[in-house]
């Protein structure tokens, strides 16, 4: 057997902020299948929102920015170990692997329709084809990628307004352009009775992705830490006040302005709620603002909660398919044999998963209460899969 030592020299903090976020997500999953408003009503509605769903679905804003961003991130640590040609050509068949995965995989998990009727492009996909992208632009200088990233990052909601005018004007913007930025779950046909749906268009997030590869270049090793937190802290505060600022001149950044409502509580609802599909330049920079402070201070941090949540940092990838499967089975479980619906309330036609109906579902402590359960189911098959790839080297393993 081809055994190597387990792995050294892994910058903790990285995967303990993924661990992290990659847990929230599931929260967030969760709700979908067993909130029983959550194919009812928007959470994030600032006049209908309470502060519980509100709360259980805005903080999960955190997890995908986070997640595009260390992927990048992660590339340009690999890069290190690589000559620039292996690195793109990893990169460029990651990403194609990760959009099969999608479209075969994780769109079975979520759905489970074996008839594949309907398949979304979500993060998996989004990071896919941002992978492809990194794997074409890592040619370039250094410099360049990070202008390339913060133009994008920065400009994309430009393009928000020639988008506003011509949905007014009642003409849809096509497939291809509902690809690259609006996204807005449209639904396209590819074949007949099946379409796909675009809930991640990939131009913001492939700026995202650009960014955090230019991230990398704090952890390299002449780096000093010291150096490494005071920039971390500095970016992640200015992206706040950024924010801040923007946010309130309520001009650009977002397409979603908000809005004066009857109280304060429904005022800041309505300002924090940004838009996410596709990340605005206000949703980049309140979410990854405070996670860069976040990684700042929890470097070389060490106990117990640290060494819990690395374990699913360590392996993000298995980690979210596994977690859709547990998730999805567990609904099944509920939709027989504690609602003890039939085959015949398998299929809901509003219901983009089969085996939950719009009319399904519990008050939000279930959903937490099954939220820490999954967490807890996949802990020791992570950790054993952890365990696994640190002390083998089969080229398989670096794309699960």
């Amino acid at each position: 057997m081809n055994q190597i030592p387990a792995a050294k020299g892994r910058i903790q903090s990285i995967d303990i902020l993924r661990g992290i976020v990659m847990i929230i997500m599931a929260l967030d999953h969760v709700r979908e299948f067993f909130h029983e408003d959550a194919l009812l009503k928007d959470p994030l509605d600032p006049a209908t929102a309470s502060v519980a769903s509100y709360f259980t679905r805005w903080i999960t804003h955190f997890c995908a920015p986070v997640f595009v961003f260390l992927a990048g991130t992660s590339a340009y640590l690999q890069g290190l170990k690589k000559s620039k040609a292996e690195l793109s050509r990893f990169l460029v068949t990651r990403g194609i692997w990760l959009i099969l995965v999608e479209c075969l995989i994780i769109s079975f998990a979520l759905t489970f329709d074996p008839g594949y009727h309907m398949i979304p492009f979500q993060v998996i996909w989004a990071i896919g084809i941002c992978m492809v992208i990194l794997g074409i632009v890592v040619w370039l200088p250094y410099p360049v990628i990070f202008a390339i990233g913060a133009l994008i990052v920065l400009g994309h909601n430009l393009l928000d307004y020639p988008e506003a005018e011509r949905l007014e004007q009642g003409q849809p913007m096509g497939f291809w352009w509902d690809l690259l930025h609006a996204g807005r779950f449209s639904s396209h046909t590819f074949a007949p009775g099946h379409a796909v749906i675009i809930v991640y268009p990939f131009l913001a997030w492939a700026g995202i992705m650009m960014m955090g590869y230019c991230a990398g270049r704090l952890f390299e090793a002449p780096v000093d830490p010291i150096k490494r937190k005071k920039i971390l802290i500095t970016i992640g505060l200015a992206l706040i006040a950024f924010f801040i600022v923007l946010r309130w001149i309520n001009g650009y950044g977002d397409p979603n302005r908000w809005r004066d409502y009857p109280s304060a509580l429904s005022d800041f609802f309505s300002f924090m709620n940004v838009t996410k599909y596709p990340p605005s330049v206000m949703y980049a920079s309140i979410t990854l603002g405070p996670s860069l402070i976040f990684l700042a201070l929890i470097e070389g941090m060490r106990n117990r909660f640290t060494d819990f949540v690395k374990i699913y940092g360590r392996v993000p990838f298995f980690y979210y398919v596994l977690h859709f499967f547990i998730i999805h089975a567990l609904t099944v479980f509920a939709f027989y044999f504690i609602e003890g619906l039939g085959s015949k309330d398998i299929v809901d036609p509003q219901s983009f998963f089969f085996f939950r109906p719009v009319n399904f579902g519990y008050n939000l402590w279930v959903v937490y209460a099954v939220w820490i359960g999954v967490i807890l189911i996949i802990y020791p098959i992570c950790k054993w899969y952890n365990n696994y790839k640190s002390t083998h080297r089969y080229w398989w393993l670096s794309y699960l």
